[in-house]
C-alpha cells in the first residue's frame, strides 16, 4: 500500500506535469536548440547546406581589440594637422585591411580615446552587437534602481489610510494594463520634434526659451527618452509588489517605534526597510529581467536608431534572426543574453545569502 507521502507526491506531480511539459517544450528545448544553431552557419532561407563552425560566431561577436595610433608626421618630423589644428592619424581601415595585421581583419572602429597626442582606438568585429550590449547593460543599470526607488516611494504614499486612496492606486497602475505597443506609440507622439507634447510643455514653462528637441532622432537623447518612458510604464506594477510587502509588516512595530520617539526616517530605516528585504530582492530581480528583455519600445519607437544608439540584445537577436535571416547569429545573441542574465541571477542570489 502506498504511503500518504507517496500518494501526495504523485498527485503533486500530476498537477505539475502540464506546466513542466509546457516549460520544457517552449523554454528548455528551444534554448538547447538555439545553442546548437549558434555553433553553425544556419540561415533562414539558403540553398547552401548548414555547416558546423564551432565557436566562430561567438568569436566574431565578442572580438574586441585596441589600436594605438600616433599622429602622422612630415619629412621634418612635424605632426601633420588639419585646418582646425587636429592631428592627422592613420586610417583605421588601412590597418584592418593590411595583410600584415591579420588579427584585425574585418574589424571596424567602435570608439576612440585620446591620451595626449596618442589615440587609442577600440575596434570590434561586430560593432552593432557591442553597441547593443552596452546599451542593454546601461538600460538595466539606470532603470533598475530608478524604477525600484520610484515604485517604493509611490507604495509608501498609497499605503496611507486616506479616503479615496484606492483611486490613486488604480491611476498609478493603469499604464501597466495598457499594451506596451500602445504606450510606445503614445510616447512617440509625446517625444515628437514637430509639435510634440513634451517640447510644447517645456517651451511653455520656459516662456519660449526652450528650443524643441528631436528626442528620438538624436543619438544623445534617444536611449534616455526610452528609459523615461519605460520607467513610467512599469512603475505601477512594482508599486503593487512593494505595497504587498508593506502590508505584511506588523503595525505594532510602528507603534513601538513611535513610543520610543523614532522619527519618520528612523521608522523607515529600522522597521520598514528590514521588513521589505525579501520584497526588495524580488523587485530587483523582476526589474532586471524585464530590462534585459527590452524590445517592444525599441521596435515601435526607434527601430534601433539613430546611428544604432538604441540597439539592444533582444532587438538584435530578432533583427538578425528574422530580418536578416541569420538564424545562427540570432541564436548566438540569445545564448549570450541567457548567460549574462544567469550570471546576474547567481550574483544576486549570492548577495542575498551573504546578507541573510
Amino acid at each position: 500500500m502506498s504511503s500518504k507521502l507517496t500518494t501526495s507526491n504523485r498527485a503533486g506531480w500530476a498537477f505539475a506535469a502540464p506546466g513542466i511539459v509546457l516549460i520544457a517544450t517552449f523554454i528548455i528545448l528551444p534554448f538547447f536548440f538555439a545553442f546548437a544553431l549558434s555553433l553553425t552557419n544556419q540561415r533562414l532561407i539558403s540553398p547552401n547546406p548548414t555547416q558546423y563552425v564551432g565557436l566562430q560566431n561567438y568569436r566574431d561577436m565578442l572580438s574586441v581589440s585596441v589600436l594605438r595610433l600616433t599622429p602622422e608626421q612630415d619629412e621634418a618630423g612635424q605632426i601633420l594637422r588639419d585646418a582646425a589644428g587636429t592631428p592627422s592619424y592613420p586610417r583605421v581601415r588601412d590597418i584592418t585591411r593590411d595583410p600584415d595585421f591579420p588579427q584585425y581583419r574585418g574589424m571596424r572602429e567602435w570608439f576612440r580615446i585620446h591620451f595626449g597626442e596618442t589615440a587609442h582606438v577600440v575596434v570590434a568585429r561586430d560593432v552593432v552587437f557591442m553597441k547593443a550590449l552596452v546599451n542593454t547593460v546601461t538600460f538595466v543599470l539606470v532603470v533598475a534602481p530608478l524604477q525600484g526607488a520610484l515604485a517604493l516611494g509611490l507604495a509608501l504614499l498609497v499605503n496611507q489610510k486616506l479616503r479615496g486612496i484606492t483611486v490613486f492606486r488604480a491611476v498609478y497602475f493603469m499604464p501597466v494594463v495598457v499594451s506596451i505597443v500602445v504606450v510606445s506609440l503614445l510616447w512617440r507622439f509625446i517625444y515628437s520634434a514637430d509639435g510634440g507634447l513634451l517640447n510644447n510643455l517645456l517651451s511653455g514653462l520656459s516662456f519660449g526659451a526652450f528650443q524643441p528637441v528631436n528626442w528620438l532622432g538624436n543619438p544623445d537623447t534617444a536611449l534616455p527618452a526610452i528609459m523615461g518612458m519605460s520607467i513610467w510604464q512599469a512603475v505601477g506594477f512594482h508599486m503593487v509588489i512593494w505595497l504587498s510587502g508593506l502590508q505584511t509588516i506588523s503595525p505594532t512595530l510602528y507603534e513601538a517605534a513611535e513610543i520610543e520617539g523614532a522619527s519618520k526616517w528612523q521608522s523607515f530605516r529600522y522597521v520598514t526597510w528590514p521588513g521589505l528585504r525579501h520584497t526588495a530582492v524580488l523587485v530587483l530581480i523582476v526589474i532586471t529581467m524585464q530590462a534585459f528583455a527590452l524590445f517592444a519600445q525599441i521596435d515601435v519607437m526607434t527601430r534601433g536608431g539613430p546611428l544604432d544608439s538604441t540597439q539592444t540584445l533582444v532587438f538584435q537577436a530578432v533583427e538578425r534572426g528574422y530580418g536578416k535571416q541569420d538564424i545562427s547569429g540570432g541564436a548566438t545573441i540569445s545564448v549570450v543574453l541567457f548567460l549574462i542574465v544567469l550570471t546576474i541571477s547567481l550574483v544576486q542570489r549570492w548577495l542575498t545569502r551573504e546578507r541573510a
